[in-house]
């Protein structure tokens, strides 16, 4: 089973009508990076469970409807009083979207440590806020180091969020502090960038092979994505694409990798070849295109990959 840990929130996305001032009216829409990553993993058919804390309130009782609708297993998720989290998203001309979080006392920064996670528990991945936010920050790095040292394959997508990030050079410091742990590091070009202080993407992709990551992949935005190992790399082409929004592109690139991963049960990234990095970031590039084809962070489900 996939586990995937991290935050739930509300996305209020632009509607289509103006309002005062030009001012569009705000959609809610579910989402949060590993929720989505959650839902594109549960909809692709294979068993994923969330682990988290999320609001008792409507948005809470949406979020978890929702990850029922998607066939992911809710039996980690924890569940309290405080309000969910909220982004308010902006989309520039191209479609590509920018957020500002309300996230003061809110229910998954609370989240408790569930201790060991279930022995059929094969892939754990987590990110985004969740990596971030304090208290939840420190019990997901608990969590990302006791299932790395039994052998589970560990995945990551920081995410960057840098208006949440008081220190940059701290938070900078504690990734590299996580790499040895983590077998699949998926980021953004851009995130790269930002992690590696302006170095190239594929200059610091190197650097964090050479950390103790097994596999670097980087999604190029409308370019397509690349994966870098020690002993090869590999680059795919985006695939053909009506453009609504890119709200969860990345999201679903990981949720199908690991989708992809688990459906031919491969525990050791480091075996994949060429044509295996080939044919899985084909099945990403797929199922993020109709995803970016929909308003909102709305991956695929697996009838749709045929």
């Amino acid at each position: 089973m996939i586990v995937v840990a991290g935050e739930a929130l509300v996305d209020l996305v632009p509607g289509n009508s103006t309002m005062d001032n030009g001012l569009r009216p705000l959609v809610p829409r579910l989402g949060g990076g590993p929720y989505n990553v959650a839902l594109a993993a549960g909809r692709l058919g294979v068993p994923a469970a969330f682990l988290s804390r999320v609001s008792t309130d409507r948005f809470g009782v949406a979020l978890r409807e929702r990850l029922a609708a998607s066939n992911v297993d809710m039996s980690l998720l924890q569940a309290g009083p405080e309000p969910t989290t909220l982004a308010v998203v902006a989309l520039d001309a191209h479609g590509s979207a920018s957020y500002t979080f309300y996230t003061e006392g809110t229910a998954d920064r609370l989240v408790a440590d569930p201790g060991p996670l279930p022995e059929n528990v094969t892939t754990l991945c987590l990110g985004t806020l969740g990596m971030i936010l304090e208290p939840g920050a420190t019990t997901y790095e608990t969590i990302l180091r006791r299932e790395s040292a039994r052998g589970v394959l560990t995945a990551l997508d920081p995410n960057i969020r840098a208006d949440l990030i008081a220190d940059p050079a701290a938070y900078r410091a504690r990734f590299r502090s996580w790499l040895p742990d983590v077998r699949l590091l998926k980021l953004s070009d851009d995130d790269a960038a930002w992690l590696a202080d302006g170095a190239d993407p594929a200059t610091a992709a190197k650097s964090w092979l050479d950390a103790g990551v097994d596999a670097v992949v980087l999604t190029q935005g409308a370019d397509g994505i690349a994966v870098h190992t020690t002993s090869a790399e590999v680059f795919v082409p985006s695939a053909p694409a009506r453009l609504v929004d890119t709200i969860g592109a990345g999201d679903t690139v990981q949720g199908a990798l690991l989708a992809w991963l688990h459906q031919r049960d491969v525990r050791m990234i480091t075996e994949l070849d060429t044509a295996g990095w080939r044919a899985a970031l084909g099945y990403a590039a797929r199922a993020a295109a109709i995803t970016v084809s929909r308003s909102g962070a709305e991956p695929p489900t697996a009838a749709e990959m045929v």
